[in-house]
């Protein structure tokens, strides 16, 4: 699934005297094992200290909070205790020539301010105004769980009648233009949709952008209530002709709205997990240790050891999941470990760290689940579509998987398709790895755009 970090943060800052005025946006490159990761830091003034924020475009993070910036006699330091991390450099009036500390790893960084507008990542798809079709910023109340959501619809120019999609993210909190790595896919989508005369629908996800936060105990099935709530809201504003595409977990969300709320007359997965999910975790990481150069041995210790976990997951049935699944997991982390010099603290941490993610109420709804449950009963059109490269849900099982529950149903309605080359974003890739995403300038591959319209507009 999506694969999302956050490993800098935002400065609050302080301190002034200073001879040269560094007000700005600043970016340099650190150089981490032959890879390039580009960092900006934002600097404003604010009365006599200085307010920063440090952005990862790389990493899909932006504004992060530190806490401590000092700029005096053209000398920068910038402290986020939290993150172990530091920056001290000195302005020499064209650059700022400094150090980056981090978890006791330091590396050389040099800053140039960016013109207004520059952009470090190239992204060449990314639409850009005029558009010369209807836009419109909606809102509307999901009357299930009462949460509101905000999003895009873009609609063809002088078209009526025309179908529209509900896009849907994947997993984690995500804008509606399903920003990640710089790179803004669902916007992408949307704009090519509008000039061949399909509508779409865009949202963030709850807590994100304009969409109003959810509660800790969602899952998978409460965002589903979401999309639902926008299938009603376009129902609502007369369009008949609406399908669900979603990416990833998206394409586990729509085949349970697709079932539930019988005004989806088609569904299109975009990487869409076909088979059981516990199953396809352990695949994922199987290719994503082999294309990370893994050694097989690696790879059948570290997959014995998660498919132990996921059991005792799924197979639970005591009363306190997280405190009985911490003290598991620590157990068989030690066994995993066995004389590699892991301290009682590091175990301790570790499985602190998997206890508070893996028994979250979503992480534990996703393991369990089952897509057959739900593409088994579907009758209507259904484009299923992989890449080949793609580490995160492998291709061939999952496509599989997919075909043969709608199968099940006698539903002939479905086209399945691996397309080559192209990783879990679908982007033209060399190696499908998660560390490539950021890399690659592309966004989202012609065919991918080409396949699901003609599609579409062939139903």
């Amino acid at each position: 699934m999506k694969t999302k970090s956050a490993l800098f943060f935002l400065f609050l800052c302080y301190q002034s005297i200073f001879a040269q005025d560094i007000q700005g946006s600043w970016e340099g490159s650190l150089s981490i094992q032959g890879r390039s990761l580009p960092l900006i830091f934002n600097i404003q003034k604010n009365g006599d200290s200085y307010q920063t924020s440090l952005d990862s475009p790389m990493q899909g993070a932006k504004g992060i909070p530190v806490k401590e910036t000092k700029y005096i006699n053209n000398e920068l330091q910038l402290n986020a205790p939290e993150f172990n991390l530091k920056y001290d450099g000195l302005f020499n009036g064209v650059a700022i020539e400094g150090t980056f500390s981090q978890n006791g790893a330091s590396f050389p960084l040099v800053l140039t301010k960016l013109k207004a507008g520059e952009k470090v990542l190239i992204r060449p798809q990314e639409p850009q105004p005029p558009f010369d079709y209807p836009i419109e910023e909606v809102t509307f109340v999901n009357p299930k769980d009462k949460n509101t959501l905000a999003g895009t619809l873009t609609l063809p120019k002088n078209k009526k009648n025309a179908p529209i999609v509900v896009l849907i993210t994947g997993s984690g909190s995500q804008d509606r233009n399903s920003s990640l790595y710089g790179h803004q896919p669902f916007a992408v989508i949307a704009h090519d949709f509008a000039q061949k005369g399909i509508g779409v629908l865009r949202l963030d996800d709850r807590g994100v952008g304009g969409s109003s936060k959810g509660k800790p105990e969602d899952t998978s099935e409460n965002f589903a209530t979401d999309i639902s709530a926008a299938v009603d809201f376009l129902s609502s504003k007369g369009y008949k002709n609406i399908g669900l595409m979603g990416h990833s977990e998206g394409g586990l969300i729509a085949p349970i709205v697709a079932n539930k709320n019988k005004k989806v007359q088609f569904v299109i997965s975009l990487a869409g997990p076909g088979i059981p999910i516990d199953r396809m975790m352990l695949l994922q990481s199987q290719s994503i240790m082999k294309a990370e150069g893994a050694t097989a041995g690696q790879i059948a210790a570290t997959s014995a050891f998660n498919e132990r976990i996921y059991a005792y997951i799924i197979n639970y049935t005591g009363r306190n999941l997280k405190s009985d699944f911490q003290e598991y997991i620590k157990q068989e982390y030690k066994k995993l470990t066995q004389n590699q010099g892991a301290t009682v603290a590091q175990i301790d941490d570790f499985a602190r760290q998997q206890a508070q993610v893996i028994t979250s109420p979503w992480y534990v709804y996703f393991l369990k689940f089952n897509p057959d449950a739900y593409w088994s009963k579907l009758k209507i059109p259904v484009l299923a579509l992989n890449g080949s490269l793609d580490v995160q849900v492998k291709s061939a099982e999952n496509l599989a998987g997919i075909q043969a529950s709608l199968e099940k149903s006698g539903n002939k309605k479905g086209v399945f398709r691996e397309l080559p080359g192209l990783n879990h974003l679908f982007q033209e890739a060399k190696t499908g790895t998660v560390s490539e995403y950021a890399s690659l300038t592309q966004t989202i591959s012609p065919l991918v755009l080409n396949t699901v319209s003609d599609w579409i507009l062939t139903l």
